[in-house]
């Protein structure tokens, strides 16, 4: 992997090992008691479509999150796994919400928005979410209450330090 799909910290990573013995020995969601976590950050990638977008554990522990107000912070096409979440009161999570996430254009530029199994930016707009989106590939963080999410890769470092800072109080 080389420029531009690597910045300093893709570097700093691969040169650790103690990052990478953990990478290489990471548990399955459903090992983890997410009850002491105080944040979730889900990471972006076309993988989440097919298992986490429809996974009951991730899909309850999204709303776990979310209704006892410890944030939720969501890149690229993370949000997409907000789909089918339902608050307790069985209304979509993202009705009347403003977030954002990977969108239509931006995938279609790569040339993969055929290959997905959704959209989405259509299936969160379908299920009532207010979507917010920028140009192509611009650094764009929305927050809505406990919700906070990122639109492409460049949103990344801003969303981890939205998220440091609600957790620094």
């Amino acid at each position: 992997m080389k420029a531009p799909f690597t910045t300093e910290n893709t570097a700093r990573f691969l040169n650790d090992p103690v990052a990478l013995f953990a990478a290489s020995n990471t548990r399955k969601l459903r090992e983890i008691d997410y009850s002491t976590f105080d944040a979730l950050f889900v990471p972006g990638g076309y993988g989440l479509l097919w298992d986490l977008a429809v996974d009951s554990y991730t899909i309850k522990m999204i709303r776990d999150f979310y209704e006892s107000n410890r944030p939720v912070a969501m890149v690229c096409h993370a949000p997409a796994i907000l789909r089918d979440v339902k608050k307790s009161d069985g209304t979509y999570l993202v009705e009347g919400v403003k977030l954002t996430g990977f969108k239509n254009d931006e995938d279609t530029e790569i040339e993969l928005l055929h290959h997905l199994l959704f959209s989405l930016e259509d299936e969160l707009k379908r299920r009532g979410a207010n979507y917010i989106s920028k140009a192509n590939w611009e650094a764009n963080v929305v927050v809505d209450g406990a919700l906070m999410t990122g639109q492409s890769p460049a949103s990344a470092p801003p969303l981890a330090v939205v998220l440091r800072d609600v957790l620094a109080g």
